[in-house]
């Protein structure tokens, strides 16, 4: 085994982090088209965190924030023949680290049942209540608004 390589908002393509989700979630491949990682993450997220063995993109954790407190930890993703080895762990470490010296006092997470395990015992979070709400998004959606334009 390598040494892994952790990486606070370092550069990764929209392949690399479609293949490692479909790998880690074991869904399908979406398409640079459909699913645009580099894009999202660069106007939408306080940071990133990425691990790469050898080169290799082989764990992700996007890191989003209220821009004051909060944050949420979303996609914490590793490959399959990497799991269980300290990576997941190692990205929490770099986010929480990162959100902290940030200015955040909270970094949240939902996550489901299998993995509580690793959330609570193996990253230090604690349970708390929370909920979550199905949307039903308009066949035609409106255009998202330009972040990056004049004001």
């Amino acid at each position: 085994m390598h040494d892994v390589e952790i990486g606070w908002r370092q550069p990764f393509t929209n392949g690399e982090a479609n293949r490692l989700h479909a790998a880690a979630f074991e869904t399908r491949l979406y398409t640079d088209e459909e699913w645009n990682w580099v894009g999202l993450v660069e106007a939408n997220s306080l940071g990133w965190v990425t691990a790469r063995d050898d080169g290799e993109l082989v764990g992700f954790a996007n890191v989003l924030t209220d821009g004051f407190v909060h944050a949420w930890l979303q996609d914490v993703m590793v490959s399959p023949t990497r799991q269980r080895s300290g990576i997941g762990t190692l990205l929490v470490d770099e986010a929480a680290r990162r959100t902290a010296g940030a200015g955040c006092e909270w970094l949240h997470v939902d996550f489901d049942d299998d993995v509580a395990d690793f959330y609570y015992r193996r990253c230090g979070f604690q349970p708390t209540n929370g909920g979550l709400l199905a949307l039903d998004p308009p066949a035609d959606p409106p255009p998202a608004p330009d972040h990056h334009g004049d004001a």
